[in-house]
């Protein structure tokens, strides 16, 4: 059931997102509504799916890449939504639902064996540090997509041609804004993902850091974006140089997630456990 469901919600996704796409080409607003409402639709089929998945392995689905990209998401579209509901930023859903399309695809690509879980993930903190580091990593997905937003209509405004994408992109400073709003929120829920890793490797393998390669890569990640903070409060950094860095950031964020689990193998490769 949680395989059917896990494709309906895929389709739902890019349904979702070429209604956004559309919106933009078009600026009609029915589109914009008729899109967010299959996007909430998505994400409710989702959420079934992944408490099913919950349900029959009992013990929460992050643990393989499937999983884990598959949890991602579903934060990225339950964020997604919050920041649609508040926020000015409206044509935004044309460049975040095709990234939490690929994100789905790349899950239902993913073919784990449900093996039991290793010890050092038996314990209450794996739903804590995962949730709360998936978390982070959809938050500063969106300040990603913002950031490139902002590069495409500072693009624009310098090369004096205001055609159609000027025209349907907001402001550079509401676009900084937003993306401001998405690195407050998501840093400190990257740093909570961290200390609460930290815990966790203490009780299952005696140390706080043991400078494992994940480990490494997690804090240069948020080494960066302190510094992109840093520069914005006390520099006041704004606009490329800002956006930049945030793209920046979310790449090594993107490495550190999916490429040190093939590249620099360690005690958190998730997908080792499953060959």
């Amino acid at each position: 059931m949680h395989d059917f469901l896990f494709q309906i919600a895929l389709f739902i996704y890019f349904f979702a997102a070429a209604g956004f796409v559309a919106h933009v080409i078009t600026m009609r607003k029915g589109a914009e509504r008729i899109a967010a409402m299959a996007l909430s639709c998505g994400f409710v089929v989702h959420t079934i799916a992944i408490a099913l998945l919950w349900h029959a392995l009992g013990h929460p689905p992050i643990v393989n890449m499937h999983e884990t990209l598959s949890f991602l998401a579903w934060a990225m579209s339950g964020s997604f939504l919050i920041f649609h509901h508040y926020s000015k930023v409206k044509s935004m859903g044309a460049f975040a639902t095709p990234l939490i399309v690929v994100v789905m695809t790349a899950s239902s690509m993913q073919h784990d064996r449900m093996l039991p879980l290793p010890p050092a993930l038996k314990s209450l903190w794996l739903p804590i540090h995962a949730t709360i580091c998936l978390l982070a990593y959809a938050v500063l997905a969106l300040a990603f997509v913002i950031s490139i937003m902002f590069l495409l209509q500072e693009r624009q405004i310098k090369r004096k041609r205001l055609g159609g994408i000027f025209r349907r992109l907001p402001s550079l400073d509401a676009l900084d804004s937003a993306a401001e709003t998405c690195i407050k929120i998501g840093f400190p829920l990257l740093t909570l993902g961290i200390v609460t890793g930290s815990i966790w490797a203490e009780q299952a393998w005696g140390a706080y850091w043991s400078w494992d390669p994940k480990e490494t890569w997690s804090l240069i990640t948020w080494f960066l974006y302190a510094a992109l903070l840093h520069q914005r409060f006390t520099v006041g950094w704004r606009g490329r140089r800002a956006a930049i860095m945030t793209i920046i950031g979310f790449l090594t964020l993107l490495f550190t997630f999916i490429g040190v689990n093939y590249l620099l193998p360690g005690a958190h490769t998730y997908a080792t456990w499953y060959d």
